[in-house]
């Protein structure tokens, strides 16, 4: 469709027929101005190609690398090891399968947030944009932080350090978001590709070069040790940190609104790239156990930088290294354009500043996208961001959480709502994803307490400062005008 031609604003298609039927023009209700009826969109342009894209490249980074080697630790069997890689997998599809139905009935711009509003009201919209956004921006934080630490370990003499390569990083994809959603839909493309054919072709020089002795048979694999207790507890801790690298597989649904026909394409692009990650996960774990001893593998920090270097020597952990940095690239990409998403929503509702949802010309929501860039670049600054990393996987599943629910929710309240995709073997898919979920989330809980405390109090923060903000907007919006 390319750009969207005139100068009203695109909203979602479940709103046109509200417009039709007042005759006025409107958004949820509220009268807009004519200043807001003059703000460029977001342009609808993405298809089947970035949805796949943004799903593997906002998912795959660098757990893979590192993940295998704390799951061979729980699991030293390479049976166990592949199937919890596939458990995991599958709780990664079955989530998508389901929120891939609230994505295709409410396709706007805001992911989580949008079902949580449309389910449970403002305050419960606000409390998971909220602590999506704050997630998405640590994480933008420990992602570039984490080029910074690659890139000195690769060119020591880098002026100023990591920091500066992390800030540096942020900015010049601040400067790329500000060109336009198709440099950046375009990057996403291309480096989720790169990425990919480069995981390959580790995999394919791990199975032709890399051959272990040591590498026991399926056959012969061992057992794991211990009692009943202590292998539930072995899976458990491994299953979270497998849960934990697959998240990411919902990145999609933050684009709806910009895609240019959600209904059939986010159903063929979340599933579609959902399936890619976990061929990919699973191959990288067959090559790794190919290459290495489980006993080496086993508690390895860097499992793919310990088969490079048995592979290629001395240069296979720099080449390992520059794998990691292209992976983060593509995340760091993915996760500035979604959380940009979050804010632009949140404020085109009235639950935050309205001039966060004007768009530029070019489809970048601007103003959101300095806000959450800025975010990150304090957090690197301050170094704050390990804390909010800590508490992230509670936040996240918390979140995977609300949309289950809301799919329940929104089922029994509005059956007549039309849903172009509709989960497949209803009400197990979700309800499957749902108890996983909840088991997961008090784990943690008991697991690392603290930090499960820390992420609570994130959590009630929310209602003050929902209060104040929601309060300012209305306060400082402008009134309505004649049409």
């Amino acid at each position: 469709m390319g750009i969207l031609q005139g100068q009203v604003p695109f909203f979602p298609s479940f709103y046109a027929a509200k417009w039709a039927t007042q005759g006025g023009h409107q958004y949820n209700g509220r009268a807009l101005t004519r200043q807001e009826e003059r703000r460029p969109d977001l342009l609808q342009i993405l298809g089947v190609g970035f949805g796949i894209a943004v799903t593997v490249g906002g998912t795959v980074g660098v757990g893979i690398l590192r993940t295998p080697g704390l799951v061979a630790e729980q699991l030293p069997s390479v049976w166990a090891i592949v199937t919890i890689w596939i458990v995991g997998g599958v709780y990664a599809l079955l989530g998508t399968i389901s929120v891939v139905e609230l994505g295709t009935m409410l396709p706007s711009a805001g992911g989580w947030y949008v079902y949580a509003r449309h389910a449970f009201g403002n305050y419960g919209g606000f409390t998971v944009g909220w602590i999506d956004w704050i997630a998405q921006s640590a994480a933008l934080a420990y992602l570039s932080t984490a080029i910074g630490e690659f890139s000195v370990a690769l060119f020591p003499a880098i002026p100023g350090g990591v920091r500066s390569v992390a800030i540096g990083t942020l900015v010049l994809f601040a400067v790329l978001h500000w060109l336009g959603l198709r440099s950046s839909s375009w990057t996403q493309n291309l480096t989720s590709v790169l990425k990919g054919v480069a995981l390959i072709a580790f995999v394919v020089v791990c199975f032709l070069y890399g051959r272990s002795d040591a590498v026991p048979s399926l056959a012969t694999a061992p057992r794991i040790s211990g009692g009943l207790i202590a292998v539930v507890v072995a899976i458990v801790v491994a299953l979270q940190s497998v849960i934990i690298t697959y998240d990411g597989w919902y990145t999609a649904i933050y684009f709806t609104e910009e895609d240019k026909d959600p209904t059939k394409n986010l159903p063929k692009s979340a599933i579609g790239g959902v399936l890619c990650i976990i061929g990919i996960y699973v191959l990288v774990n067959l090559a790794l156990v190919y290459t290495l001893p489980l006993s080496e593998l086993a508690g390895s920090t860097l499992p793919a930088a310990d088969a490079a270097q048995r592979i290629f020597g001395g240069d296979g952990g720099r080449i390992i290294i520059a794998l990691s940095l292209l992976s983060l690239l593509s995340v760091i990409n993915a996760v500035l354009l979604l959380a940009t998403r979050i804010l632009f929503a949140m404020s085109r509702d009235g639950l935050f500043f309205s001039k966060a949802a004007e768009v530029n010309p070019r489809g970048t929501p601007l103003l959101a996208m300095v806000l959450t860039t800025g975010s990150a670049i304090v957090l690197v600054a301050s170094g704050t961001f390990e804390t909010l990393i800590a508490i992230a996987s509670f936040f996240f599943v918390t979140i995977y959480i609300s949309g289950f629910l809301a799919l329940f929710i929104l089922r029994k309240r509005e059956p007549e709502r039309p849903r172009p995709f509709r989960v497949w073997g209803y009400p197990w898919p979700p309800l499957i994803a749902l108890v996983g979920s909840v088991a997961f989330l008090v784990g943690s809980v008991f697991g690392d307490p603290r930090h499960s405390a820390y992420a609570l109090v994130l959590i009630a923060a929310s209602y003050p400062i929902y209060i104040a903000v929601t309060r300012y907007a209305v306060k400082r919006s402008p009134a309505p005008e004649d049409s």
